[in-house]
């Protein structure tokens, strides 16, 4: 029974109800839950039957609403808070759940837990609604609305850039990946297959007539190289209609790798246009050309022939006019035809000038070796507004590109006929309205321009800005150190997975705790710090968690650089897209090492309190010897409690100052940082989280240990002085910096000793941070920490500062008094001291003191010899 017949008559259970409701600082809440109108058992909503004045006031609701709970709060069937109240009534066991609750007019991140009692379900919540919001909060809901403004624009731009593409006089297609699959398709590209589908499918598997046909190789070599290919007057035959036939026309086209943020080659982009009037036409001219030099040929063999045969001249008069009249005709039939050629021609390249003017790249051709602006399409011309570029050689249009590289390679062009290609180059540009220079970013190609007779006369330029593109990737970069930056000044092993799985992320704790390396650590080689025992039900945990995609949560054994295995509490959230699939899981893994020991010591307890109890029943008869052995137990158990009542307070004083210290980062990074990673969030939500795990778990610790009363004091290990000192100071990080404090330290001639590491670890951190806590206002403190053998054999630890100063005198007897203090212009509980001196004593060992007021204290902890390790 929950309560004693004595308990039940001082409080009665009706009264007890009501006021606990009254005075309970979280929201309670009693509902009924409504099935389904066909009788079943589905829950589909719950009546609100009562709310305490807390919840009345987190809620704004009077204590029985008229509403059903799905009424009031839509919003929680999305966020999964109604199944939690479903799954909660049906289990019948305590369930939790914790959300960021942002719709039904609330606005808060609420802790709630649920049972089912009787034929109702009983609820309690929290929330931080009375708190006042914190910088990052704010940051963070900015951050939002500029995140949704920014995908808004960014959605925007593809669709502008999308439609500029279908409209464009150009055949456009882009392809994805090595099998290179149709991504997109512009009418003018579609129209050269009519109404075959050509979306989403392979090119080999959409124009299998290619095959034999150098296309399919070219692709294949873009991809693999990342160079640009360009074709002219490329014969490639099609079945255009869909009938069996191959079509004989000719294109010049442009196949370029696009690239992905990495810069790894991930599609290519097809610019292509028709050119086969153009090839015909000249080949016409070409006919034209050769047929009237025969005809010229034949008729000087004819005039020879006439000069050789004057005699016949008369006779052949007739003929021979004949002869020239249709020499005639034919003659003025090719230059007509020839005339038809190159108006055919002019109009080809009347064709393609209107095409480089109307195409959505930018586009201009600079002539002869000035590099004079011969033509400046509109996109061109709006990269430099205000500025007269056509008829001006490029260093009058733009002279401050004299002595940047853009200007050497277009000269190497023109000299050498090589294409020369680059990717977001930075070009400093002046700005038209003040002439100061701007940084800007281009990706463009350099080609030769041919005459006639194979000779360069200028230089072609395909170009695109993407300043704004480099600048959006300085700013995930910037997120990512950002990000990196916070991780390392925690105190936490916190680790990133790919989606499927695979390490890619270790902050420098994980390093610094594990001793391993990025190559051991990243991919599947993070499971070789985990006990062997425990891999199999985590492996187990982690499969679920990637195929379900929920939190990952189990306890394992990791091992410590110096071999030694601890205890902690691995966790793993995903970040998810906008269509709930996970981008990358963040996880962090946390020291549950002295929970796990006090579990098992309270289990021992438990057992020896057990078998203590069997034998006492048993002794009930021997009235003597229970009596005597009573006597004992009773003063073992006295014992006990003593080095327990140490234990709590070692404990909740000593974590205390490190959760304030990772707090107060915490705090400070908020305050100071801005944050544009979409992931910020859901980090700043993990950290928090972790935050307060660790304060939940110093207080469980206190309450735990003082309800059970453990039976069993911290075991020893042999403990390195250095690691030991460097983490305390670690913990003492900020503190220390904030005075300008330096900490020398010389364990050279006692490196290690045998201890309870917790209890070592509680002396160096008391004496340490009452160096900084009582620091003399006129100088930095100065802490030296050292080791040494005595007369005796037995190891001494030696703190010395240069503090305030202790009057000895004055205050000697009460050093180690209990909530005595010395001190009061700095806050402190006086536990300190007495700690220090409880664990050297309880260890065989005293502690010495000698101080100088105004100069400093130096405190010497004297070890039993047992305290120095064997060979």
């Amino acid at each position: 029974m929950l309560f004693s017949a004595e308990v039940g008559n001082t409080f009665p259970l009706d009264e007890l109800l009501q006021g606990l409701f009254e005075v309970s600082l979280t929201g309670i809440a009693l509902y009924k839950p409504i099935y389904n109108s066909a009788g079943g058992e589905e829950i589909v909503d719950f009546t609100i039957e009562l709310l305490s004045p807390k919840a009345q006031q987190i809620l704004g609701l009077p204590a029985r609403p008229t509403e059903t709970y799905l009424q009031l709060y839509p919003h929680t069937l999305p966020t999964g808070v109604f199944d939690f109240h479903c799954r909660a009534f049906t289990s019948g066991q305590l369930e939790r759940f914790s959300v960021n609750y942002q719709g039904d007019g609330l606005d808060n991140y609420f802790h709630l837990s649920a049972r089912r009692v009787g034929s109702g379900l009983l609820v309690s919540f929290t929330d931080t609604a009375d708190q006042s919001r914190t910088a990052v909060e704010q940051a963070l809901r900015a951050s939002q609305a500029r995140e949704q403004a920014a995908r808004t624009e960014a959605e925007t731009q593809r669709n502008r850039l999308h439609h500029l593409f279908m409209q464009a006089p150009a055949m456009i297609t882009i392809f994805e990946g090595s099998e290179h699959v149709f991504r997109l398709v512009n009418p003018l590209y579609q129209a050269l297959v009519g109404k075959r589908p050509l979306l989403g499918k392979p090119i080999r598997e959409a124009m299998p007539e290619l095959a034999g046909q150098p296309i399919f190789d070219l692709l294949d070599e873009v991809y693999r190289t990342g160079e640009t290919f360009h074709a002219t007057e490329m014969q490639v035959q099609l079945d255009h209609d869909n009938t069996g036939g191959l079509g004989q026309r000719y294109y010049n086209f442009i196949y370029q790798a696009t690239r992905n943020l990495a810069g790894a080659v991930d599609g290519i982009l097809v610019f292509a246009y028709e050119v086969t009037e153009q090839v015909t036409a000249r080949r016409r001219v070409e006919l034209s050309e050769m047929q009237l030099g025969e005809a010229n040929e034949e008729l000087a063999a004819t005039n020879e022939e006439l000069t050789a045969t004057n005699e016949e001249l008369q006779s052949a008069n007739l003929e021979i006019l004949t002869t020239n009249n249709e020499l005639e005709r034919r003659v003025a039939d090719r230059t007509r035809e020839a005339q038809q050629a190159q108006a055919e021609a002019e109009r080809q390249r009347a064709r393609l000038e209107r095409f480089f003017m109307q195409a959505p790249a930018a586009i201009c051709v600079l002539d002869g070796p000035e590099l004079v602006f011969e033509l400046v399409n509109p996109g061109y011309q709006e990269l430099f507004p205000g500025r007269e570029l056509l008829g001006k050689p490029i260093l009058e249009a733009l002279p401050e590109i004299a002595h940047h590289s853009v200007y050497r390679t277009f000269r190497q062009v023109y000299e050498t006929g090589v294409t020369h290609q680059e990717t977001s180059i930075h070009i400093p540009v002046a700005r038209p309205e003040d002439g100061q220079l701007e940084d800007r970013y281009f990706t463009y190609i350099q080609q030769p321009r041919y005459d006639e007779r194979g000779r360069i006369d200028g230089v072609l330029v395909f170009a695109y800005e993407v300043t704004d593109l480099v600048r959006a990737r300085r700013h995930v970069e910037h997120s990512e150190l950002a990000f990196r930056t916070l991780t390392n000044a925690i105190s936490n092993l916190v680790w990133t997975t790919t989606p499927t799985g695979e390490a890619e992320y270790h902050n420098e704790q994980w390093y610094a705790y594990t001793g391993g390396t990025p190559a051991q650590t990243n991919g599947q080689g993070w499971m070789s710090f985990f006990h062997p025992q425990d891999l199999p039900l985590m492996q187990q945990h982690w499969r679920a968690a990637l195929a379900t995609g929920n939190p990952y949560q189990v306890e394992a054994r990791l091992r410590r650089a110096d071999g030694a295995y601890r205890w902690f509490l691995v966790r793993a959230l995903a970040l998810r897209d906008e269509n709930g699939q996970p981008l990358r899981w963040f996880g962090t893994n946390t020291d549950i090492h002295q929970q796990k020991e006090l579990a098992e010591a309270l289990a021992l307890a438990s057992k020896k309190l057990a078998t203590s109890n069997k034998e006492l029943r048993e002794a009930n008869a021997k009235a003597l010897a229970a009596n005597l052995q009573l006597g004992h137990t009773n003063e073992q158990l006295t014992r006990i409690n003593q080095d327990l009542d140490n234990f709590v307070y070692t404990a909740s004083h000593d974590l205390q100052q490190p959760v304030h210290n990772m707090a107060g980062v915490f705090e400070e990074l908020k305050r100071t940082a801005t944050f544009h990673d979409p992931d910020a969030e859901r980090l700043m939500q993990m950290f928090e989280d972790a935050l307060g795990q660790i304060q939940a778990t110093i207080q469980g610790l206190a309450q735990v240990v003082q309800a059970e009363r453990l039976a069993q004091r911290f075991p020893t290990e042999v403990v390195e002085l250095q690691p030991l000192a460097q983490s305390v100071m670690q913990s003492l990080r900020s503190q220390a910096e904030a005075q300008q404090a330096q900490f020398e330290l010389d364990f050279a001639s006692v490196p290690r000793v045998v201890f309870a590491r917790l209890n070592l670890q509680s002396i160096l951190y008391n004496l340490l941070s009452n160096a900084l806590k009582y620091a003399h206002p006129d100088r930095p403190p100065v802490v030296r920490v050292s080791s040494r053998i005595t007369a005796a054999g037995s190891p001494l630890l030696v703190v010395q500062d240069n503090g305030l100063g202790l009057d000895l005198a004055r205050f000697g007897p009460d050093l180690f008094t209990m909530f005595r203090r010395f001190h009061d212009h700095v806050p402190g509980s006086g536990l300190g001291l007495y700690l220090v001196n409880r664990i050297a004593q309880q260890a065989g060992g005293h502690v010495e003191v000698s101080s100088t007021v105004g100069q400093g204290t130096t405190f010497r902890i004297h070890l039993p010899a047992s305290a120095l390790p064997t060979e």
